[in-house]
């Protein structure tokens, strides 16, 4: 279990942590075990079950799978492997994730990378192997994984939700991973832009006007009614609330739209550019 040391910097996810690891031990005391025979039972040391218990590493899926069939919980223990998994997710991921299962809509501009919710594994990982300082390999895994499963709610169908985006040609050409990590990519594309609930659009390199200068950013419209902006740079991931900055937004978003190519003009202009791969 190395590199699952339980350095949570956020409370909330130490909230979480707390109380897993308070059952894992309650359970495991009504069983009448020690830690060290509870270790040997489910194949792991005593020290490592002291650790997990005193919230200093993260139970992994396989150690809460063994400890739930030892200690007879029936699916209890089993099924605190989601909210383990959602606590060791960077806190800006599971911060947006609520955002969006929030929203009744979702729009996207985006003119350095593929959007996060349209990315194939090949493209994350190749991604965020880019970044410098690199992440030691379990941050690695765990930025690939957080931002997989951000991609559960394209398709999720209670509530259905409504999703825009406008990807920049850059993007489109930009070879992250290498050749054939593209051309899977692109068809990524093409294959998400068939959702009903998903249009897609290009904004071309040759537009004379470019709403979309400043950069990549967000805007969820939320059930209340109300509309919030995300934006994300070097080492800043921000909610905007503000209504004259959200306004703003929702201005320049709506020019990006109208200087994109439709949806239909955007999946010829994909497969233009697919077949160039």
């Amino acid at each position: 279990m190395s590199g699952w040391e339980a350095g949570l910097d956020d409370e909330e996810a130490g909230a979480v942590m707390r109380a897993v690891t308070r059952q894992l031990k309650l359970w495991r005391e009504a069983a009448g075990l020690t830690q060290a025979e509870f270790g040997a039972a489910i194949g792991y040391g005593e020290e490592l079950v002291s650790s997990v218990e005193r919230g200093r590493r993260i139970p992994r899926p396989e150690y809460l799978d063994a400890a739930d069939e030892v200690l007879g919980a029936g699916g209890k223990i089993a099924a605190m492997k989601g909210d383990v998994a959602e606590a060791r997710y960077p806190k800006k991921v599971r911060d947006l994730k609520k955002l969006e299962a929030g929203a009744t809509e979702l729009c996207a501009y985006n003119n350095t990378i593929i959007h996060g919710l349209l990315q194939t594994e090949e493209y994350v990982r190749a991604s965020v192997a880019t970044r410098r300082p690199p992440f030691t390999e379990d941050e690695f895994e765990q930025h690939v994984a957080a931002r997989l499963a951000r991609q559960d709610i394209l398709t999720e169908t209670a509530p259905l939700r409504l999703f825009n985006f406008v990807q920049c040609e850059s993007t489109l050409r930009r070879p992250i991973g290498g050749r054939m990590v593209m051309r899977r990519q692109l068809e990524r594309l093409l294959e998400v832009a068939q959702l009903r609930n998903v249009d897609l659009q290009v904004l071309p390199l040759d537009r004379e006007d470019n709403a979309g200068l400043a950069g990549s950013f967000r805007l969820l419209r939320l059930r209340d009614g109300g509309t919030v902006g995300h934006n994300e740079v070097q080492l800043v991931s921000r909610v905007i609330t503000d209504p004259k900055e959200v306004q703003v937004l929702d201005i320049r978003y709506g020019t990006i739209r109208a200087q994109a190519l439709t949806p239909r003009e955007s999946l010829a202009f994909i497969e233009k550019v697919l077949g160039e791969k």
